[in-house]
């Protein structure tokens, strides 16, 4: 028995809607029949009518559709060279097409499905700094709905998910859509995961997440990884399975909850920062040449709030902000920029 495996093929709706594809296919057939009909007509000489001898506008209606349809009777028929050229050449070309595309259930189920695994295959082998999403539940549709508020293409975003149904409300999104399971290294290499510019884990069960996260680390061992889990206990081993950052959203919640009970505006703050359609937001980047010295406070691009300085955290009060390294990465507060 063959060991081969047979990558997954990634899936993703067409941009053309179903209206569309069908005008289109219905106004090729069109075409070509008008084609069919101008030249039987302009070249009418060529025709016999054995009824009555007279080759009307109509008798050339009636042979183009009765040879495009292979009924062919016999009572009108090509008698000069040209005329049955035409209809060798062009005429069987013409039935061919719309035997495909009209009376052919083979076409869609042979022809279109070929192409669009070929189109996805092809999409697949070229992922390149695409987001992956482990899950589509809940948490997973809301972070994919935030990223595609903020920019991200859809067609950036690929999503692994079993369940059938949500796999099909991620398409329906534009995303890519990998119908598996992500704990598996298979399925994740599918995904091209050494390629991305980020993992979102958010699998509805936290020792699932972390097994995603434990073999997301193993494929790629630089790629920022964010988890969700539900268990505040469980934060520590999913940072211990390789996730750069964990979100707990009880926690997270009890936060808010406890800030607004004695101030009122501190949680919507929160929330403005965190959500596209707040006024400002938190940005991270690296350190330029020209703020090399500086202090934190001195940037002009926003406000400074922390710096990471080998992977370790520094806050604007902190002595380590007053002179800017090369390698600071920078946590800062900007106006927000709406997306076109």
């Amino acid at each position: 028995m063959s060991n081969v495996r047979t990558p997954a093929t990634l899936k993703r709706k067409s941009s053309m809607p179903v209206w569309l594809s069908i005008g289109w296919r219905t106004l090729g057939v069109l075409s070509l029949l008008g084609l069919a009909v101008a030249v039987h007509w302009f070249d009418r000489e060529g025709l016999r009518d054995s009824y009555d001898g007279n080759v009307s506008f109509l008798d050339v209606i009636y042979f183009t559709m009765i040879s495009i349809t292979t009924t062919g009777y016999g009572d009108i028929a090509p008698v000069t060279e040209r005329a049955r050229m035409f209809d060798a050449l062009v005429v069987t070309p013409i039935r061919v097409f719309a035997v495909l595309l009209f009376l052919g259930s083979a076409y869609n189920f042979v022809l279109k499905r070929t192409w669009e695994k070929w189109r996805m295959s092809l999409i697949q082998r070229n992922l390149q700094d695409h987001v992956v999403v482990a899950g589509f539940g809940t948490t997973g549709s809301e972070a994919v709905d935030e990223l595609i508020a903020r920019g991200t293409d859809p067609r950036q975003i690929v999503v692994i998910e079993c369940d059938g149904d949500a796999a099909a409300r991620a398409e329906a999104l534009g995303c890519n859509v990998l119908q598996g399971d992500a704990t598996r290294d298979a399925t994740l290499e599918d995904v091209k995961l050494s390629r991305a510019s980020a993992m979102i884990v958010a699998a509805g069960r936290d020792d699932t997440s972390i097994l995603i996260t434990l073999t997301a680390r193993h494929l790629a061992e630089k790629l920022p990884v964010s988890v969700i889990v539900k268990a505040e206990d469980n934060e520590l081993p999913a940072r211990q399975a390789g996730a750069t950052t964990v979100i707990n959203p009880v926690s997270f919640a009890g936060l808010l909850l406890a800030n607004s009970s004695g101030s009122r505006h501190i949680a919507n703050y929160i929330t403005d920062l965190a959500s596209v359609r707040g006024s400002v937001a938190l940005n991270e980047r690296a350190v330029t040449a020209q703020e090399v010295g500086k202090p934190l406070a001195a940037i002009a691009t926003g406000l400074g709030m922390r710096i990471y300085r080998d992977g370790k955290p520094y806050g604007f009060t902190d002595p380590e902000c007053e002179a800017l390294q090369p390698g600071d990465l920078i946590v800062e507060v900007v106006r927000r920029t709406r997306p076109a």
